[in-house]
């Protein structure tokens, strides 16, 4: 089931964690999902359904993968629970592409929408009704009422949507105690406050388990035909020298890479940098990589071995003095004679300074927090070969930042209206946020262009 709202703010992230820790509670094995490109709901679905929160988006993977990864993430589970974006039918510019409708309907899945009733109570039914027939293929098959007042306002809700033909699944009272941090790009990563964000999950499905029909929920997702096709798999390289360019068809004939003096990745984690998607590190290991994590706050070295660096988004700038203050990784990084993929918070990091602290100084560049929100998908053109990149390609993307880096030099990809991003044959940078289950050859590439281990020793 699809956990949807008539706009942003409205609930969804409550509902749809509550839910899937409350299910989970059951005893049932749930598979956490989110529309879109954003990492850190996902990581709070995780903490809810005990698996990798997984993102379904049809801008960055293409329509076609929307249901094979979905398979992907939901396999061996007894429900799933997607989470939307911003409002129901909120797409790609002034269209539906990439909405949460778009998804629900390419997976033929029931849509559970959460209303915010504070204010309201019988003009609720005109907002859900408007809701449920604005599209014949989106199937509203019931209401959650968030932040209901009292016994009273939660009667005259439901006898609105009662008239409306909409059942209610649930109503939660406003609870201030559910309320989990933000800051300037949103919720507080999961990651950085564990024991906080684990409390608060629990706080979230005992709300939802006492407010919501859970019986009627799973009822609803039950209803939800089975999808045809294949679930995704990650395609591997051809066993034959690994040109990413037969990496599918050497998937089809079921081949295996060649293991061999397997290279190791060194993958950012820590606080500074939580944002990834769990598609890239399955590619990197399909492509015949070691995955290796390392935290550029803590860390005074790379991992043994290490012979590519992926280093993804998150909050350096929260971070700044502290990966500052880690010179030895940020030598080590600068003198990194292999390829290295950064994108956004690994941009910054490897930039020569962020808001006056030295970074790794890999990027001829500097690093400052802004006021201005960056925000939207990209169509991006790379312009010169990159250890991700060649000359011409078209890669689609997702900026979402409040920096700005003042480059030397010439970008690495245009796109209309904007151009980003530092290039050259040892370095991938750019705010540019890629999925890389919709261009496997990324892996692939930079797997492919590693120091293997016995060149590194």
């Amino acid at each position: 089931m699809v956990i949807a709202a008539p706009s942003s703010g409205s609930g969804k992230t409550t509902v749809a964690t509550g839910l899937m820790a409350a299910l989970r509670a059951r005893g049932l094995r749930v598979s956490p999902h989110k529309v879109g490109p954003d990492y850190i709901d996902p990581g709070y679905h995780a903490l809810a359904a005990g698996r990798p929160g997984r993102n379904l988006d049809p801008w960055l993977v293409g329509e076609e993968l929307v249901a094979p990864l979905f398979l992907h993430g939901a396999a061996g589970c007894d429900v799933a629970v997607v989470e939307g974006v911003m409002g129901l039918f909120d797409g790609r510019g002034d269209t539906g592409f990439a909405s949460t409708a778009h998804v629900a309907t390419l997976l033929d899945a029931p849509v559970v929408l959460v209303v915010d009733a504070a204010r309201q109570s019988r003009s609720v039914a005109a907002v859900v009704h408007g809701f449920a027939t604005f599209d014949p293929d989106v199937r509203v098959g019931g209401v959650v009422l968030n932040r209901v007042g009292s016994d009273r306002h939660e009667e005259l809700c439901r006898s609105a949507l009662a008239a409306a033909g909409v059942p209610v699944l649930g109503a939660i009272r406003r609870d201030d105690a559910v309320a989990t941090p933000s800051r300037h790009l949103g919720l507080v990563p999961a990651a950085e406050r564990r024991t906080e964000a684990v409390a608060a999950v629990d706080r979230l499905a005992a709300l939802v388990a006492r407010s919501c029909d859970l019986d009627a929920l799973l009822r609803l997702a039950r209803s939800a035909p089975p999808l045809g096709g294949p679930s995704w798999t990650p395609p591997t390289p051809a066993a034959t020298g690994g040109r990413p360019e037969e990496a599918v068809a050497a998937a089809a004939r079921g081949q295996e890479p060649v293991r061999g003096d397997r290279p190791v990745v060194a993958v950012a984690g820590g606080a500074a940098f939580t944002f990834g998607y769990a598609e890239q590190v399955e590619l990197l290991r399909a492509a015949g990589a070691e995955v290796a994590v390392f935290d550029p706050l803590r860390d005074t070295r790379l991992p043994d071995g290490t012979g590519a660096i992926v280093i993804g988004g998150g909050f350096p700038e929260v971070y700044a003095a502290e990966l500052a203050a880690n010179e030895p990784l940020r030598q080590q990084v600068a003198a990194f004679p292999g390829p290295i993929a950064a994108e956004c918070a690994g941009l910054l990091y490897l930039c020569d300074e962020l808001d006056g602290q030295r970074m790794c100084g890999r990027v001829p560049g500097r690093a400052r927090m802004t006021s201005r929100l960056t925000l939207g998908y990209r169509d991006a053109v790379a312009l010169r070969r990159s250890p991700l990149t060649r000359t011409g390609e078209r890669l689609r993307g997702h900026e979402f930042h409040r920096t700005a880096v003042t480059y030397a030099g010439e970008p690495l990809f245009r796109w209309d209206g904007g151009h980003d991003g530092y290039g050259d044959p040892g370095v991938t940078a750019s705010y540019l946020h890629l999925h890389w289950a919709g261009a496997p050859r990324l892996a692939q590439r930079l797997v492919s262009s590693s120091r293997s281990p016995s060149v590194l020793r």
